[in-house]
């Protein structure tokens, strides 16, 4: 199996794509703009959902579903909302289709809806008409809730996993009694993805709030985790809002509260979608492919029989077997490659290209010895261990290679992450560098849009946590309380 992948510095974009395609995560489908997740990559997918639908459920969230199609009439009920995604809107018109004269297949135009469907872009306005009949009194609150869904935002500019027309997500939405436990709930989320990100995915975040420009459309705050990317670009990971009233005003959700008065509530929404699996993909992979920590890899250990005649074949086979039960009682995903299809060495690049964390070649010498050769996906290293300590050793190395792929994530972050005191610099640093770039900014929209038309960067976040040293910003000069954090981003 040929890897022959571009470099990633000879061209980082056309690595990533080839990337996706040769280790079977997904490939462009017959609809424009849409992907087919293959098995290998769903497979991953679902491994990050059963750790994030835990993480919610342990956070006193429920699963629920509404529906995928949104009258069109919801949305201009939130103004702010509807500016926010009526560019990206998939729109339903018709209900049937019928034969023409000459057999081809056309819109009944007939069968015109009374009103238009909008293909769910993000479901807070379905969800907020709904949550007023099921919300009356204080005891009705909070309502924790969180969907699995398919979402549609019409791009016209897509790559595989970071920007499809159509892509798999969740989105939690909240409703609260008081303002205070909205903004606790949104914080916590964020708190959950950054968590997720780190010790799943382990992707270093940082923390923080996006400015109003970059807010989500109807939200009065946006937490919000960002990623940085082997090719110096930020990777906005997860985002989390506080929506304040007005849902529940656009929507008229009203509660009685222990006096008796009449409030609206207040709301949180909060997703995190299949993009994570180009945050995955990009921060830790290399030329020879794949790279997955062991905690989101579908296949932990794989182990591949090395032989040269049948008896050799079922004795090795055999071994195998014996270790794989052996690992599968200490709760490892193990797979035997047992297919007699193809040669040793053309799976030992397979699953290299698949990014496999634990690699064992089991031969008829290793069955003499007593040993077996255990390759490290990371590092690329290879070592001989004895079959008796097998193992004790590969659980070890698991935890090993988890950290050690955190370590190198942090490791490449810091070196892409400048400080400028002036335009000149920044734009030096963004151009001859890239990464993250602190700089002082004065917080007005003007400034941050003419430094994203000339230099292509965005705020990123204002951290939670860094420098709060007040200065002046880059641009115009005006006073900073602080520096915010700047990149080019996907």
């Amino acid at each position: 199996m040929g890897k022959n992948l571009t470099s990633r510095a000879e061209d980082y974009s056309k690595w990533y794509n080839e990337l996706v395609v040769k280790a079977d995560l997904a490939e462009n489908s017959g609809v424009r703009g849409c992907m087919v997740i293959k098995p290998y990559g769903f497979s991953i997918w679902e491994m990050m959902q059963k750790e994030l639908d835990r993480m919610f459920k342990e956070t006193g969230h429920q699963n629920a579903y509404f529906p995928l199609f949104i009258p069109k009439s919801y949305f201009s009920k939130e103004a702010s909302h509807v500016d926010g995604f009526a560019k990206e809107c998939a729109v339903v018109t018709h209900y049937r289709l019928k034969t023409a004269e000459d057999g081809s297949i056309v819109v009944d135009e007939k069968a015109k809806l009374e009103e238009e469907l909008i293909v769910r872009p993000t479901s807070e306005t379905i969800i907020w008409d709904t949550y007023r009949k099921w919300i009356q009194s204080y005891r009705d609150l909070p309502i924790l809730i969180n969907q699995w869904a398919n979402v549609v935002r019409w791009e016209m500019r897509t790559r595989l996993f970071l920007r499809t027309a159509e892509f798999l997500w969740q989105e939690g939405h909240t409703a609260h009694a008081t303002e205070q436990e909205a903004i606790a709930e949104a914080q916590q989320m964020m708190h959950v993805y950054a968590d997720f990100a780190e010790h799943f995915m382990a992707v270093p975040v940082l923390k923080g709030t996006k400015s109003a420009n970059e807010r989500f459309a109807g939200a009065l705050e946006t937490y919000c985790i960002e990623a940085m990317m082997q090719d110096g670009k930020a990777l906005q990971a997860g985002t989390s809002h506080f929506l304040g009233q007005n849902f529940a005003k656009a929507f008229d959700v009203k509660f009685s509260d222990k006096d008796g008065s009449l409030n609206h509530v207040w709301a949180t929404s909060w997703g995190v979608s299949t993009r994570l699996m180009g945050a995955l993909i990009m921060t830790h992979s290399d030329d020879n492919g794949l790279v997955l920590p062991p905690k989101l890899a579908p296949d932990q250990v794989v182990i591949v029989p090395i032989y040269r005649t049948d008896q050799q074949y079922a004795d090795t086979v055999a071994k195998g077997q014996e270790i794989v039960q052996l690992l599968r009682q200490k709760g490892i995903r193990v797979k035997l490659d047992a297919r007699d299809t193809h040669k040793p060495g053309w799976k030992f690049n397979e699953y290299e290209l698949k990014g496999v964390p634990i690699r064992i070649a089991l031969g008829p010498k290793d069955l003499e010895n007593n040993t077996i050769e255990v390759a490290r996906r990371d590092t690329l290293s290879k070592e001989l261990i004895s079959q008796a300590e097998a193992v004790d050793y590969i659980v070890t190395l698991l935890d090993t290679i988890q950290e050690n792929l955190f370590q190198k994530a942090m490791e490449m972050r810091v070196s892409l992450t400048h400080e400028a005191e002036d335009y000149e610099q920044f734009k030096r640093l963004l151009e001859e560098k890239g990464g993250f770039v602190w700089a002082h900014w004065d917080g007005t929209t003007e400034t941050e849009e003419r430094i994203k038309a000339e230099t292509k960067a965005t705020i990123r976040c204002i951290p939670l946590d860094g420098p709060v040293t007040p200065g002046k910003c880059i641009l115009t000069g005006k006073n900073s309380s602080r520096k915010v954090l700047f990149a080019r981003a996907y």
